[in-house]
């Protein structure tokens, strides 16, 4: 599928230097600047969760999913179901579509100028019906299309945009079921396409580092969603996971794969 890209783009101007433990801070025009913070996969689930927590923050959030009613609808939730100091933007984003994924880069470009913080949530196929020596490849490959590439899609067009803001974080939301240390059989287009997260977090992180930009991959545990099904912990539980690496300061840590702030073995 061929991406659509503009002749000309809005320029991307490099944000204040913003301190991390605090969401808003004065910047050189002399107004309080929020971080600005995208999220794939937003309707629902941990990405839905984040989306609120950081928009409860003062965060300006950019909540999308892969069609504008529901990125809609899900936005109109949270605003009814809380007081957000942040503003909500909803806007379609389907990863698997190169056209989508410029669009909504175009447009945080356009109002914005930057992006501190890009959560790359949207994830399917947790395969359980399967095993690697019977696998049904179509859905192995639609596995790594969102999984993998949708991610790597994402990042990359949202990347200039990250580079702008001068404090990036990009948080790759990758699974146990990726551990190459504890990986066994089962799950394999999830479990696959996950581990190949995990290598493009590494390769990301080393080669965006003189960027200022940390690159993270985070564990949420399982968690009691849709994708998770009922046992999983609270989703606010799998949600601060994700929160902690956005949350890092300058000289945290990058390239590692974390749960609850803690390591785990690749």
């Amino acid at each position: 599928m061929a991406s659509s890209r503009h002749a000309t783009r809005p320029r991307a101007r490099r944000a204040a230097t913003i301190p991390w433990g605090r969401a808003a801070v004065k910047g050189p025009y002399s107004v309080a600047m929020a971080r600005i913070a995208l999220v794939t996969g937003a309707n629902r689930g941990i990405g839905h969760e984040v989306a609120r927590q950081l928009a409860l923050r003062g965060d300006t959030v950019v909540l999308t999913a892969r069609d504008q009613a529901t990125a809609d609808e899900a936005a109109a939730e949270l605003r009814a179901g809380a007081t957000v100091e942040g503003e909500l933007l909803p806007c379609r984003l389907d990863v698997t579509d190169p056209a989508s994924v410029q669009r909504a880069a175009d447009t945080v470009a356009e109002r914005h100028g930057r992006l501190d913080v890009l959560v790359n949530n949207a994830a399917i196929h947790y395969d359980t019906w399967q095993r690697a020596s019977d696998a049904d490849l179509t859905v192995v490959r639609e596995a790594l299309e969102t999984n993998l590439l949708g991610a790597w899609r994402t990042t990359l067009a949202l990347l200039p945009l990250l580079r702008a803001s001068g404090h990036g974080r990009v948080v790759n939301l990758s699974s146990e079921s990726g551990s190459l240390a504890s990986m066994g059989g089962g799950t394999p287009a999830y479990s696959v396409s996950k581990a190949a997260l995990n290598a493009l977090t590494r390769i990301l992180a080393a080669e965006l580092r003189r960027d200022r930009i940390l690159v993270n991959a985070v564990c949420p545990g399982w968690v009691a969603t849709d994708m998770g099904g009922p046992g999983g912990r609270p989703v606010a539980e799998g949600a601060a996971s994700v929160l902690w690496a956005v949350d890092l300061p300058d000289n945290g840590p990058t390239g590692g794969f974390f749960r609850d702030g803690h390591p785990l073995p690749w």
